[in-house]
């Protein structure tokens, strides 16, 4: 049976009021967390941006059965992949078995705090590709060095705490070639949602890759990030959006935006109608137990879904108790 997991916003709660969530969604029949990796919100309005390593060590203390990993870190600009594949370990060590590193190429948002040139998506997509091959070098538990990289460097060096069992590598795209390398060279999958289409494309291009590197894509995580918005009434709901998740009436690429001033900004231009077809927004359970039924029927093992207004407990306890019970099985 597909996992719904909670997708926790850093970008919009307090770090305690999101642990909070977060444990009462475990009891409530979420079986997963995919926790955002940011350094700033989105938009001012949503007034967040813990530290997500952090954060999830405290998860995985006040949770039993809950899996979890960051939605994603970019291992190439304020980490060095060294430290992701540290602190991955470290995670893996204590929860053993619950936690996956999501991996990702990165935002301006987030990624360019420190200044610097901002590289093309091809180059940041090479740098995703080099840094995650020194993670898992690392993942070994062996000696490793990387001397003759393009972007990286890393002396002679091993991890001294290990999991027993790695934890595993999951690359968030939305794109068909990164999607192909991903099956090869990963352990699983994470996309945002987008039309049947173009998912069912991704899925397609993450098996041709898995395959011809001789694995069975069947038994490799395929995860999809899923924002929605919820309420009692459309309007209410309707509001949700438009204050607190603009972004996501934004039909354009965002890695390039650097700031959530500029995201403001563009999101005074953002209204009802560029939330169709990119977000279910509704009163109507039904409306959001057939959008999530068509992504469970696609073959996603897990499906984290945010629902982007301030009313959580209401949403977690509501869609647990008549939402997921509802959850047919894919039929294969």
């Amino acid at each position: 049976m597909t996992i719904i997991g909670y997708a926790a916003a850093l970008e919009q709660f307090h770090p305690t009021e999101l642990l909070q969530y977060s444990t009462l969604a475990e009891c409530h029949g979420f079986g997963g967390v995919m926790a955002a990796d940011h350094f700033q919100p989105w938009v001012p309005q949503q007034g967040h941006s813990a530290f997500v390593w952090s954060w999830m060590a405290a998860l995985g203390a006040m949770t039993q059965r809950m899996t979890f990993g960051p939605g994603v870190t970019c291992p190439s600009f304020r980490y060095h992949p060294a430290v992701v594949a540290q602190a991955a370990a470290t995670q893996a060590a204590l929860t053993p078995g619950r936690f996956w590193l999501g991996l990702g190429s990165g935002e301006a948002l987030n990624e360019h705090v420190f200044g610097g040139y901002w590289p093309e998506p091809h180059v940041r997509l090479q740098m995703m590709q080099e840094a995650i091959a020194i993670i898992k070098k690392l993942f070994t538990g062996k000696v490793a060095r990387h001397d003759d990289g393009k972007y990286f460097r890393m002396e002679r060096v091993r991890l001294w705490t290990l999991p027993e069992q790695p934890a595993p590598i999951l690359v968030a795209t939305a794109g068909p070639v990164t999607a192909e390398w991903t099956g090869a060279q990963c352990d699983g999958i994470i996309t945002p949602g987008a039309s049947l289409e173009k998912l069912r494309m991704l899925l397609g291009k993450f098996s041709v890759g898995a395959k011809q590197a001789g694995k069975d894509p069947a038994t490799m995580p395929k995860m999809l990030q899923l924002h929605l918005s919820w309420a009692e009434t459309y309007e209410e709901a309707l509001q949700n959006a438009l204050t607190e998740w603009p972004n996501g009436g934004m039909p354009f690429p965002k890695q390039d935006i650097r700031s959530p001033e500029d995201f403001a900004e563009i999101a005074r231009l953002v209204r009802a109608e560029n939330y169709k077809n990119r977000m279910v927004i509704s009163p109507d359970l039904e409306d959001h137990r057939r959008a999530l039924q068509q992504f469970v029927d696609l073959g996603f093992d897990e499906i984290h879904i945010h629902n982007v207004g301030r009313n959580q407990r209401q949403f977690i306890e509501v869609f647990g108790s008549q939402v997921i019970p509802q959850l047919r099985p894919a039929v294969h």
